[in-house]
Order: C-alpha cells, then sequence, then structure tokens
C-alpha cells in the first residue's frame, strides 16, 4: 500500500524549499485521503462483464468473469492503494478455467469508481457487500492485495457470505502504519494531526480503520501472505493480526520478498492453491 506518493514527494520538496517547521498538517490529510488515480487502460482477453453498483451516494464500476461451467462459487479480487480493477486480469486468467467466478471492481476513489477520499475499510467493507449483492454471490472468498487485503479481512468480520480470506500484505491499522510511513520531517505529533484532519474531512473514524478491532470477530479461515523484506509494510503487521484472528488461520512469510513481488513466487501460488482446495 503507497499513501499517496505523489503528495508525499510535495511535503519532501517543501523541506528544502521553506524548512521542515513549514510543512503544514494538511498536506498529511491529503496524502492520506488522495490516492493516485491510476487509470483503466486494459480490457480483459477473456469474457467477462462491466458491472455498476453504488454505495453511500457513490458509484463504483468492475467486471465481473463467469467460468462455463461454474463448480467452484466466487472469488472475490480486492486492489491496493493507487492501484485499479486491471490487476486482476491475470487473477482471474487463473481461476475461472478451474471453475471460479470472479469479482473485482475499482475501490472507491480508484480507476474509474467515484468517490474521492479512501477510508481504509470504514467505508470499502460496505462497498464489499454491494458488490456481493450486485452478482448474487451467497458465497465467496475474498483475495485482497495490500489495502484489499485490510478491507477483506474487516469485512469478513461483518458479512457472513465471505466463507474465507487470502490477505497479501495486509496493514493492521490505519494508524501505525501511517506512522511508520510518515516522512520524517513529520513528527508523531504532526502525524496525529494529520491523521485527525483527514478522518473530519472524510467523516471517518481512522480508529475504525483497523483490521485489529475486527480479528476477534473473524472465524473464518484465513491465509495471510506477506514479505519477510517487506520495507513498506513491515511483517509484523501480519504477525499481529494472525495472533488477533479467532478462526482457522495461517501464516505465509516469504522470504526475501518485498511489499509487492511475493505473488511473484510460483510456490506462493502452490500454496494459495492448496489452501482455496480445502472449500467444497
Amino acid at each position: 500500500m503507497r499513501i499517496a506518493i505523489v503528495a508525499i514527494a510535495v511535503v519532501l520538496l517543501s523541506v528544502v524549499l521553506l524548512g521542515a517547521s513549514c510543512v503544514p498538517a494538511e498536506w498529511g490529510a491529503s496524502a492520506v485521503l488522495h490516492p493516485y488515480r491510476r487509470p483503466v487502460t486494459l480490457t480483459p482477453p477473456i469474457p467477462h462483464e462491466k458491472i455498476a453498483f453504488e454505495n453511500d451516494g457513490v458509484k463504483l464500476v468492475g467486471w465481473a468473469f463467469r467460468a462455463q461451467p461454474s463448480t467452484r462459487g466466487w472469488l472475490v479480487y480486492l486492489h491496493g492503494i493507487a492501484d485499479n480493477r486491471q490487476s486482476a486480469i491475470g487473477f482471474a486468467q487463473r481461476f475461472v478455467p478451474q471453475g471460479y467466478d470472479v469479482l473485482t471492481y475499482d475501490s472507491r476513489a480508484h480507476g474509474e469508481s467515484g468517490g474521492d477520499a479512501v477510508t481504509y475499510g470504514v467505508r470499502e467493507k460496505e462497498d464489499l457487500r454491494r458488490a456481493l449483492d450486485t452478482v448474487g454471490a451467497r458465497r465467496a472468498i475474498v483475495f485482497g492485495c495490500s489495502l484489499g487485503a485490510s478491507v477483506g479481512l474487516q469485512a469478513a468480520a461483518v458479512d457472513p457470505r465471505i466463507a474465507g480470506v487470502i490477505a497479501q500484505s495486509p496493514f493492521a491499522d490505519l494508524r501505525t502504519i501511517a506512522h511508520e510511513r510518515k516522512p520524517f520531517v513529520f513528527t508523531h505529533a504532526k502525524a496525529d494531526v494529520a491523521l485527525a484532519m483527514a478522518g473530519r474531512q472524510a467523516a471517518f473514524d481512522v480508529d475504525e480503520a483497523s483490521v485489529l478491532r475486527a480479528a476477534p470477530h473473524v472465524t473464518v479461515p484465513v491465509l495471510l501472505i506477506h514479505g519477510g523484506a517487506d520495507g513498506e509494510t513491515r511483517p509484523s503487521h501480519s504477525r499481529r493480526i494472525f495472533d488477533a484472528l479467532a478462526g482457522p488461520k495461517e501464516l505465509l512469510i516469504v522470504e526475501g520478498a518485498g511489499h509487492d513481488d511475493t505473488l511473484a513466487r510460483a510456490e506462493t501460488w502452490q500454496r494459495i492453491e492448496q489452501w482455496l482446495a480445502r472449500f467444497p
């Protein structure tokens, strides 16, 4: 998960031009709320349908890939920060031939979906509920990457249709990851001010954006995957989540992998498919 790389770059430039004391907390709040919006430029090469749904006044758009025949149920792919649904194309190409229906969509404030603020799971978990309603899913397994992983875990605590979660590189809670990723010119206190401003501007409780709060209510099977050399979201996030989860759980630490390359290894996909095989 990358929190508004462009905005952070502006903060760092301002340090050189103005000095650290002049960097306003407002810029930090903007970095949290408004990630880069990556345009959707690819069309899937396999059959699919475009879907649209609405939650909280925000229209979201995505793709549904339906297997012929459909024998394994729904897999939902949730992308990471500053990404969009096209990162699910390869995922769909892998799993649709295995009999899975695959659903993916642009998260709010991403891709072609509406909204201009990310709430790190607070509203996104309800977006997922509406997405499942739209395709008529009675049961689904969620596969989330980074931000999407944390959203999927928070949603699993409140939506009984979610039968399992594969979470790649999740953050444990927004406040911790924001402090860990803050620019060096931001003090701990200024980062807290920026988070408070972000919460007011987007009308959400930043401390509600927490997998750790949700984890005791997650009773479905969870596979956590994290790079052992992840310098963006430390492996300790997945370890803390693992300890807090109430249901069946597995933790795969991919040694030597960073934040984005745990899924570049064949053995990781073998583990994922072995884990999925437990579901009828």
